[in-house]
Parts: structure tokens; C-alpha cells; sequence
């Protein structure tokens, strides 16, 4: 089994925030499809809900809400996820993953739907470098 990226966006402030998601975690993801919520204890996010919105795979081919599965297949598209027309009315038949998370899956795209107590920073360890990098901006001003 691969590991697999889960990147998980905050509303509140625009951040993104990546994961790798190891073997256990991948459990709690494998078989939901784009819509549904996860627990975010599942990735060490206690007191979170994550809304999954979408994904790819292993190729870089995107994952579409529309079909169903988790096989890849070629649809005939005329816009939306993975396909941006140059001329109105143009489509195109392209590959597409579906709804449904796999094993294949390498990226899981995730908003942040329920917070819990903590800081997302927090949980993820992120604020001690975040304040490492304000001391030497302030010490690199101090110095001038």
C-alpha cells in the first residue's frame, strides 16, 4: 500500500496544510467518496471535520465527482474538473478518475468543514517554526 498526500484547506484563513497519510490512517479514507466528512482525529486532527472535495492519483489524473467508482475512465467532457476549453462549446473526451478513494489515489484534497479546540498549527507541530522565522526577522532588524 502507498502513502498518499492529504492536503487539507482552511477557510478562515486560505491556508493549505499537507499530510502524509501512512498506513493505519489510510484505513479511515479508503472507500468514502468526494462529499463525504472524515474525522479528523483519523490524521491526527481531534475535534476536526474534513469535508473531502476531490483528488488524483498515482498519473495525476484528476478525480471527478460525477463518476462513479473508483476506476478511471474516458469521458466525454465540455468543462469542469480537469478540462478548461480555449472556445465556448468546445469538448473533449479525456481520462478521469472516479469519486471513490483507492489504493491508486495518491492526493486527497480536504476542507475543513467542523474546527475543534486547537489550532490546526498546533496539532500539526506548525507554530514552532512559524515563530522561529519572526525571532530572526526580528534579530535581522535589530542588527540594521
Amino acid at each position: 500500500m502507498a502513502d498518499f498526500k492529504v492536503v487539507i484547506s482552511d477557510s478562515k484563513t486560505g491556508k493549505a496544510y499537507q499530510i502524509s497519510a501512512t498506513s493505519p490512517m489510510q484505513n479511515k479514507f479508503i472507500g468514502k467518496s468526494i462529499g463525504d466528512k472524515v474525522e479528523g482525529s483519523a490524521i491526527g486532527l481531534t475535534g476536526y471535520t474534513l469535508l473531502i472535495t476531490g483528488g488524483s492519483d498515482r498519473e495525476g489524473f484528476p478525480m471527478r465527482k460525477d463518476i462513479l467508482g473508483a476506476k478511471r475512465r474516458r469521458i466525454l467532457v465540455s468543462s469542469g474538473i480537469g478540462y478548461r476549453p480555449k472556445e465556448k462549446g468546445l469538448r473533449r473526451r479525456k481520462t478521469m478518475r472516479g469519486r471513490e478513494i483507492s489504493v491508486d489515489i495518491s492526493q486527497i484534497n480536504t476542507k475543513i468543514v467542523e474546527y475543534g479546540e486547537k489550532p490546526i498549527e498546533v496539532l500539526l507541530g506548525i507554530e514552532k517554526k512559524e515563530q522561529e522565522k519572526e525571532n530572526k526577522s526580528e534579530i535581522v532588524k535589530s542588527e540594521e
